[in-house]
């Protein structure tokens, strides 16, 4: 599964993380350690920490317009890893000709940081519609799991899991908090009883779809739903405008970094002030006395990634009738490491400019920019599921 994660740009961090008093930081992605840096004139890279000389780690390196400078002996180093200036070799020497450290292609978009560990040519970053939208209002929140990054992906194709987890649980919870009812009286359509769910193959993924207690097809849930785009990141929507994403970073077997993205739309008659920065802030996984939190959403789905330890144990599940969209999900994967076994791009590896302009993709109920009714371009979708499962 390395290789075909690998063939992915993958959200490392904020780009205001790299705004602040210190122009490096490590980064662990699919599990290499590497250090992230800021030039004095904005440009980013990403490098081996180990200083191919002697080995220092140049997470403590200066950088400069052109790399990153060893703070051992001088030595700089290009975005492309070659090294440009040895400073205690003679006038002439061609020894660095000889030096290469290892770095990967980085960029940013929409307020994240991204970076490519795959073979070359490496291929666009996806400007999905939230990272470009203009006349937004973004934010995101970050919190690194200590569970394998599959565990939250496959909570992602499994609808049923919201009227027990969020709905019983969360009341419970909440009950003993003494908001109980509070909780109930907020907690959305998809907590009711499902009674039947849609999972769609598409460009981009998998639609998931839902019919649950109280509507029938006619409702949104149904008629667009929303998208896991292959794959790690679900999207999702909520009231007044708000569109977000659920991205999972592998960091490495045990650790997920767990992006949320969240864009805003306004309302026709509603501007928003142009945003300089994102802001971000990180998002905690446990109360003081050490349990995981609970009370929200977010805690709650945490609380069940992170409950089945650091690698669930799949050969010990017992799949069941609602477990379909996982089902599914995990086809799609074997398919498409098969794929890049084959020497062939997965989905979503983009390589072609005008494809990528602007890719704009459903969710149910959204406000979308340039239109009236919810739902954008998708208000009149006709649904085509792969598989229908009736929980009737």
């Amino acid at each position: 599964m390395g290789n075909l994660m690998r063939r992915y740009w993958h959200p490392i961090a904020g780009s205001v993380q790299m705004d602040g008093e210190e122009p490096t930081r490590p980064v662990r992605l699919l599990g290499e350690d590497l250090v992230l840096y800021k030039t004095p004139n904005g440009k980013l890279g990403l490098i081996d920490p180990s200083c191919p000389h002697r080995g220092m780690n140049l997470l403590y390196g200066i950088p400069e317009p052109d790399g990153i400078r060893c703070a051992y002996h001088g030595w700089i180093y290009g975005f492309d890893g070659k090294c440009l200036d040895q400073p205690g070799e003679p006038a002439g020497s061609t020894f660095k000709s000889k030096i290469q450290a290892k770095t990967y292609p980085v960029e940013e978009l929409g307020g994240l940081i991204f970076a490519y560990l795959g073979p070359e040519p490496a291929p666009l970053l996806p400007r999905w519609d939230l990272l470009v939208w203009e006349g937004v209002e973004r934010s995101l929140t970050e919190s690194v799991l200590p569970c394998n990054w599959l565990q939250a992906v496959d909570n992602a194709l499994d609808p049923a899991h919201f009227e027990h987890l969020h709905g019983y649980w969360g009341t419970w919870v909440n009950g003993r908090r003494g908001k109980g009812k509070e909780w109930r009286d907020v907690l959305p359509q998809r907590a009711k009883h499902h009674l039947k769910m849609g999972f769609e193959r598409f460009e981009h993924g998998i639609i998931k779809r839902r019919v649950t207690v109280g509507a029938d097809e006619s409702h949104h849930e149904w008629r667009i739903g929303h998208p896991l785009l292959f794959p790690a990141t679900l999207r999702v929507g909520g009231g007044d405008g708000r569109h977000t994403f659920l991205m999972r970073t592998p960091v490495d077997d045990t650790n997920t970094l767990y992006i949320r993205y969240q864009v805003r739309v306004p309302a026709p008659e509603e501007s928003i002030p142009y945003q300089d920065v994102v802001p971000m802030e990180e998002l905690p996984l446990y109360y003081p006395n050490g349990r995981l939190i609970s009370h929200n959403v977010q805690g709650q789905d945490a609380s069940a990634w992170i409950a089945q330890g650091a690698v669930a144990n799949r050969t010990a599940e017992h799949l069941g009738v609602t477990d379909a969209g996982i089902i599914f999900y995990r086809r799609m994967l074997e398919e498409q490491m098969q794929i890049v076994e084959d020497g062939g791009d997965p989905i979503n590896v983009i390589r072609d400019e005008a494809k990528n302009q602007c890719i704009v993709l459903p969710i149910e109920h959204g406000r979308y920019p340039g239109y009236l009714e919810p739902g954008g371009p998708f208000a009149n979708m006709a649904p085509h599921p792969d598989i229908e499962v009736s929980l009737l």
